[in-house]
């Protein structure tokens, strides 16, 4: 006799957790929309949108590739002074370069930042963590210095902050664009975060390694400084693995600050 209302309360315990995931995945699905909806009420946003998306989605068209953008990733060279971004439609698949922008300003030179003040171009391996629509240069994406190899190798107690990739062509430390071209990056950035990517990378390198006279630029720099040196040979090996799978490695740091890559 007890079977019964044992049953009867299970098939109600069912439909109760039925509904509550169902509650769940409409709340996340309107939350990842929501972020993209959120970016559009800010005026500068909605402008760029206007300016921008149909141009964007015909050459996402010519690409090949889906619109609106699912993953990208962003890297940066100092010394030649480009940003490129990379787009693919899914995790299986490998990365197509969309499009190359040039660096409009650059400040200190070659060698990662260490220090608050330095006026120093991060090197080494980031995401965006922030979406500022509201930035004095124009639209921002914040990255994500000091990473956890900065805070080992920078200065302990001011080891700086506040990068951005951001329009306006000034800069103390960050990498800036065009306002224009800016718009398109910050909306393929927006696209892909509403689409899921919470981390999107930015890699930014001192020079394009296969570029021979940035190469040697390098090395009569790092004569006098041979540290550098190594520091730049370790993120040459990611430059060089994604240059061959068109695939980010798995990146870590150990206990001395250095980057690790776990081929």
């Amino acid at each position: 006799m007890a079977v019964t209302p044992l049953l009867n309360n299970f098939g109600h315990m069912k439909r109760i957790l039925s509904t509550l995931a169902a509650v769940f995945i409409i709340s996340y699905s309107f939350g990842q929309a929501s972020f993209f909806d959120f970016q559009k009420s800010y005026p500068r946003v909605a402008y760029a949108l206007k300016l921008k998306e149909d141009t964007l989605k015909r050459q996402f068209q010519t690409a090949g590739l889906q619109w609106p953008a699912k993953q990208i990733y962003i890297r940066s060279f100092k010394y030649d002074s480009q940003l490129e971004v990379w787009v693919r439609n899914s995790s299986s698949e490998q990365y197509k370069l969309f499009k190359t922008y040039k660096v409009c300003a650059l400040a200190g030179s070659l060698g990662p930042k260490r220090i608050a003040g330095d006026y120093q171009v991060p090197e080494g391996f980031y995401y965006v963590n922030q979406f500022n629509p509201k930035s004095n240069y124009h639209l921002a994406l914040g990255l994500n210095y000091p990473n956890s190899s900065d805070r080992i190798l920078s200065d302990s107690l001011r080891p700086g902050g506040d990068i951005y990739i951001h329009g306006s062509c000034v800069t103390t430390g960050c990498i800036p664009i065009r306002d224009e071209q800016i718009e398109e990056v910050y909306i393929l950035a927006a696209n892909a975060k509403a689409a899921g990517q919470d981390f999107i990378p930015v890699h930014i390198y001192p020079v394009r390694f296969s570029n021979p006279k940035s190469v040697d630029i390098l090395t009569k720099l790092a004569k006098d400084d041979p540290s550098l040196q190594v520091f730049a040979d370790r993120l040459k090996e990611v430059y060089e693995y994604f240059e061959k799978e068109k695939k980010l490695p798995l990146i870590s740091v150990n206990k001395k600050g250095e980057y690790v890559v776990m081929n």
